[in-house]
């Protein structure tokens, strides 16, 4: 059984998978990892992540840290699910380097729509504590969803209406 994700773990596995890696690349960490790595949660149940740009060295990687360290590591972004906001690369927070990978948090704007979209409580909970701790602003949120409501014909389980509503919602929450 896999174990679940702590600050600590996290730590393991960024080092862990910078190890030996000899291709710059940027990895952004998603959800649960920016929770836990913020202290709003003290687990996640997987590493979810973006490499920029794709590295088969660390792709090979992965398998082998996911049995290493027991944990759950999984390929998923904001852009799996909506449209890609405007300049998310550079919105991201840099979290640290080790060796030729630089740790990021994944454009916590696109975390955010991407959580309201999905709309489970916990991802819910998740946008509450990005407002509350002031990392995004409800009048940017509602921006970058005008920014990429036309791209959103090529999600078709999307409906614009309905994800503005939920939206609006969490913003009210």
């Amino acid at each position: 059984m896999r174990q679940k994700v702590t600050a600590e773990r996290m730590d393991e596995f960024m080092l862990a998978l910078a190890s030996g890696i000899t291709t710059a690349s940027r990895v952004f960490l998603v959800g649960g990892a920016t929770a836990v790595l913020l202290g709003w949660r003290n687990s996640t149940v997987d590493v979810d992540l973006k490499i920029v740009p794709e590295s088969d060295e660390i792709l090979r990687r992965l398998p082998t840290l996911k049995e290493h360290l027991q944990i759950n590591i999984e390929l998923a972004a904001p852009d799996d699910f909506i449209p890609e906001l405007p300049a998310w690369q550079e919105r991201s927070r840099f979290i640290r380097q080790e060796g030729k990978l630089t740790f990021l948090h994944y454009d916590f704007y696109a975390q955010a729509l991407a959580k309201i979209e999905r709309g489970h409580e916990t991802d819910l909970r998740d946008v509450q504590e990005l407002l509350d701790r002031k990392l995004i602003e409800p009048e940017a949120v509602l921006n970058f969803f005008e920014r990429i409501k036309d791209q959103l014909y090529k999600y078709p389980a999307i409906d614009e209406a309905s994800f503005r509503r939920a939206i609006e919602t969490a913003l009210k929450r």
